[in-house]
């Protein structure tokens, strides 16, 4: 038998963020619970900033009647001589029974000690209080508080429970709070609270009171109210979904509004206006033909029909946070890009400073720039010497100090306003590009520098100091470092061998284990090719033992193997391949005799390999269709030749033969490491 059953856990104004972070396990969470107490159903879960609800449109009232079975030791061990022996009686006793009562069964082979018994399901009533303190205690939220006497913690006070199962009052008692049939409304529709005599009557309550108790019906509200305040105002509103979560995890009844400050702050780059009303207020950013204006948008939780005072208030709020910023803003332009205190800036224990870390990068561009001194747009090098000095100046400033997320975005600016080339004042914009897998890149080469050596400085730097990521951990971001430097190198077809390059920059550091640190690149190739390309592990693996390290190299091999295993005709080809790699494990490779030939399938095998081996290939995944197209050939031979001849220079030279072949594909790919 089910019947509905509602769970309302109604607390203090829950924060966002906390709560969207911990979002994905709400429910997985309370499903656990369930299916441990053999309750599992279908449910759905809400919230709002003042209340957590689950809801079971059909719940069971009694959990199913079951069996437990319990198996114990073997029956040799259980009984000596015909006497229980300790392990049979803590059997026994574990089962809470008498020895009497326990049975053998066969378990593994094995005849062991065995009980059953019938086990009656509890009313689910009975078992609600435990499975809702259980849940809400799982929750983790990060930081959690006390409130009045007691000493349980939980991320805000609960100020009311709720459970109804068929519309009847179910006991409960969550940190000392017992439930009631009464809910809590929209604060401006009646503060007190209101009973509901069931299920029906609760959601019809919220509804009327103010309260849209659905967060994906409050998010299609919200959206919806954009798009209208977009057609009458003919405007952009800028939805950041981050944010939108946020504003759908903080309102009950969201109504979108329009508000205005003064165009005198236009004058303020856009990101920091952009930064200034997202962090602080919450405003999305409205901008009309491409441009930002002078208006933004906010979402009020007020349950009213005269939004005048909430918009007043709104743009009263903003307009400080905007004339701090003008005013950091202008200071920052009358001091100047200027590195000066940078010195006393501790970049990490045993790494020295911000400007030791400058200098380090210096030594690493130089280094690069030199290298890669025939690129297009690579500009000169006192413009990368001017960027990378001035990449970190922007820390000093005002409004770096109040948002920090706008390192290196104000140097550009601060760059550009002061008269800086062009091409410098981008590669501070790009500094750290990429910051993610689906990041933009660093749009020159002259900027890719600048980041490149960011990363490496800051991979080779942690490195020297035996800050290696362990396990999941990786505080300092060195797996991603890697697989920007991977990005960069790849867009701007730069030449980058792991051991050479890595080799020479390193000289400035001390006590690095460069197998560790080659080791941890591989590692992280490996996950980006097998995760994020979706790539067979075992052609990463039949690449990387061809000793290859350099990352354009690594790329086009990997690819172009990935396409041949991929191919339908791979499964067929492998056989024949794989017999290739065997034959050639031991095998000497001395030069060819064709006087040493006694059979036609030996000529023609040389001779198609002869002339695949003479052709140029545009690339690897050309050079590999040619290479197994001489499977007809291989089979041929393998079937009408005796490779392990009497006559020793006759087999040395046909076992050479097999070899070369081998050794053309291991020059792109081990082929005995792939698997399908």
């Amino acid at each position: 038998m089910t019947q509905p059953l509602l769970i309302e856990i109604g607390v203090e104004e829950l924060p966002a963020v906390p709560l969207l972070k911990e979002l994905s396990q709400i429910e997985k969470k309370w499903a656990g619970i369930l299916e441990s107490k053999n309750l599992l159903c279908d449910f759905e879960f809400y919230y709002t900033p003042r209340r957590l609800v689950l809801w079971h449109k059909s719940f069971k009232t009694k959990q199913d009647d079951s069996v437990e079975e319990f198996f114990g030791a073997p029956m040799a061990v259980a009984y000596k001589d015909g006497v229980a022996t300790k392990a049979a009686e803590g059997f026994a006793r574990k089962c809470g029974v008498t020895l009497d009562e326990v049975s053998s069964a066969d378990k593994g082979g094995k005849e062991v000690l065995y009980f059953k018994k019938d086990v009656v399901g509890k009313e689910s009533q009975t078992l609600l209080n435990s499975m809702i303190e259980e849940w809400i205690k799982s929750l983790s939220f990060g930081k959690s508080m006390r409130w009045g006497s007691s000493s349980e913690t939980f991320i805000r006070p609960v100020r009311w429970v709720n459970v109804l199962m068929n519309d009847t009052l179910v006991d409960v008692t969550l940190f000392n709070v017992a439930s009631k049939a009464t809910t809590m409304v929209h604060r401006m529709s009646e503060f007190d609270a209101i009973s509901v005599s069931g299920a029906k009557e609760y959601f019809e309550t919220l509804k009327s009171g103010g309260v849209t108790l659905f967060q994906d019906e409050r998010r299609k509200n919200i959206l919806t109210q954009f798009d209208a305040l977009e057609k009458i105002k003919s405007i952009s509103i800028e939805i950041d979904t981050e944010l939108l979560d946020e504003v759908v995890a903080i309102t009950e009844h969201p109504t979108a509004l329009i508000g205005t400050f003064d165009e005198a702050f236009l004058r303020l780059p856009d990101e920091v206006i952009i930064t200034s009303m997202k962090e602080h207020q919450r405003y999305f950013p409205v901008f009309k033909e491409g441009k930002l204006t002078n208006q933004f948008c906010v979402v009020s939780n007020a349950y009213t029909e005269n939004f005048s005072k909430i918009i007043e208030g709104n743009e009263t709020v903003l307009r400080p946070r905007l004339a701090d910023a003008l005013f950091f803003y202008d200071n920052d332009l009358k001091r100047g890009l200027k590195t000066d205190g940078l010195e006393k800036v501790v970049f990490m224990k045993g790494l020295g400073s911000v400007e030791d870390k400058i200098s380090r990068e210096m030594h690493i561009a130089t280094i690069l720039h030199a290298m890669y001194h025939d690129k297009d747009k690579m500009g000169s090098s006192t413009d990368l010497t001017q960027a990378v000095s001035l990449a970190k100046a922007d820390l000093m400033s005002e409004m770096v100090y109040e948002f920090t997320e706008l390192q290196g975005l104000m140097g550009y600016y601060y760059a550009t306003e002061l008269g800086e080339n062009e091409h410098v004042a981008l590669a501070i914009k790009e500094q750290y590009l990429p910051d993610g897998e689906d990041s933009l890149l660093p749009s020159t080469p002259l900027s890719a520098i600048v980041a490149m050596s960011i990363k490496i400085d800051t991979l080779l730097a942690l490195f020297s100091i035996n800050q290696i990521p362990t396990g999941s951990r990786d505080p300092f971001a060195l797996r991603r470092a890697v697989l920007g430097i991977m990005r960069i190198v790849k867009d701007n077809n730069f030449y980058f061998d792991i051991k050479e390059t890595l080799g020479a920059l390193s000289a400035q550091y001390s006590d690095i284990d460069m197998e560790k640190l080659e080791n941890f690149i591989i590692e992280r190739i490996n996950q980006f090719y097998s995760n994020s390309k979706n790539i067979n592990p075992s052609v990463i693996k039949s690449v990387l033992n061809t000793g290859e390290r350099e990352l354009i190299q690594l790329d086009a091999k990997i690819n172009a193997v990935a396409a041949l295993v991929e191919s339908d005709s791979f499964a067929t080809l492998s056989s024949t391949f794989k017999r290739v790699a065997n034959i050639s494990k031991d095998a000497e490779v001395i030069a060819i005799d064709e006087a040493l030939f006694s059979e036609v399938a030996e000529s023609k095998l040389f001779k198609a390999y002869d002339e695949v081996s003479k052709r140029s290939y545009e690339n690897y995944e050309f050079e590999l269709d040619a290479l197994f197209s001489l499977k007809p050939q291989l089979d041929n031979f393998f079937d009408n030749v005796m490779v392990n001849a009497e006559d020793e220079a006759v087999k040395n030279n046909r076992k050479s033969l097999v070899a070369t072949i081998y050794n053309a594909i291991s020059k792109i790919a081990d082929i005995k490491e792939i698997t399908l």
